[in-house]
């Protein structure tokens, strides 16, 4: 057990050995922390706080009673194998949140990255990718394999198949579910979960300038609404960004996509 001499943790809290705690972490009354975890320099555990398996978790981070971090999955096939759980920087992880390791059938680790905000109940399963500055909202669910770019915000109540990509800037609305892949900068709604329109307000605050937000609503338009195939769509999306390299997020994303997009 390495624990920084700057660190103050509650008597009732149970540190195990091999654990790894830095300078200035506050561990409240009656966490538990398991003897592979790393807990980074100024990260505080408000109480009642269980970080369990192979977890790494970065800098700054509050996080809130009754979260579980890095327990075992419940992905059936999940044998005890060494998978990981990392978590980045500036997250506020809220009260119940769950976030599971990964599984050797998917990528090892799952991974949360910078500046997110995990409300209430939040859960986020084995092998989810999250990006930085997303936001899920209370008991937003997230299943196995889901991948989250940056700047998404998933409405409360919302679930995500599993294997699901959400492109950055989406906004989901609450009590949705999402079966299939969604674009970016797309705001997405219903069960199951469909598009409806640009998430232009957001990309405002973002300081989208008018002409990205232009470009971005005509790449909008030739997917959903000019009655395209998706490949003419996407001949459409490359001349645009030729001119706008924010309409490229589309043509990347495309590429990625495995479960086709919301239609």
């Amino acid at each position: 057990m390495a624990i920084d001499k700057s660190a103050v943790i509650h008597p009732s809290s149970i540190i195990e050995d091999g654990a790894v705690i830095h300078a200035n972490v506050k561990i409240g009354p009656f966490c538990y922390v398991g003897k592979d975890v790393e807990i980074g320099e100024g990260t505080e555990l408000k109480s009642h706080v269980v970080i369990n398996g192979h977890t790494k978790i970065g800098q700054d981070n509050q996080i809130y009673q009754f979260a579980s971090i890095g327990e075992v999955n419940q992905d059936l096939k999940y044998q005890g194998e060494p998978t990981r759980t990392e978590i980045g920087d500036r997250n506020r992880i809220r009260e119940s949140v769950t976030i599971h390791r990964g599984t050797v059938q998917g990528k090892n680790v799952t991974r949360v990255g910078n500046d997110n905000l995990l409300m209430i109940n939040a859960h986020v399963a084995h092998d989810c990718q999250v990006g930085d500055r997303c936001i899920l909202a209370n008991n937003a669910t997230l299943a196995g394999h889901v991948e989250l770019d940056d700047f998404v915000i998933i409405g409360g109540m919302t679930a995500v198949h599993q294997f699901c990509v959400i492109g950055a800037h989406v906004m989901v609305g609450g009590c949705s579910g999402v079966a299939q892949d969604v674009p970016p900068y797309v705001i997405a709604q219903g069960n199951h979960a469909t598009p409806h329109g640009v998430n232009l307000e957001g990309l405002k605050r973002r300081g989208f300038s008018k002409e990205a937000l232009h470009a971005i609503r005509n790449s909008y338009k030739a997917l959903y609404r000019n009655g395209l195939s998706l490949d003419e769509a996407k001949e459409q999306i490359i001349l645009i960004a030729e001119q706008n390299p924010e309409a490229k997020l589309f043509l990347d994303f495309l590429s990625r996509s495995t479960r086709g997009i919301i239609r």
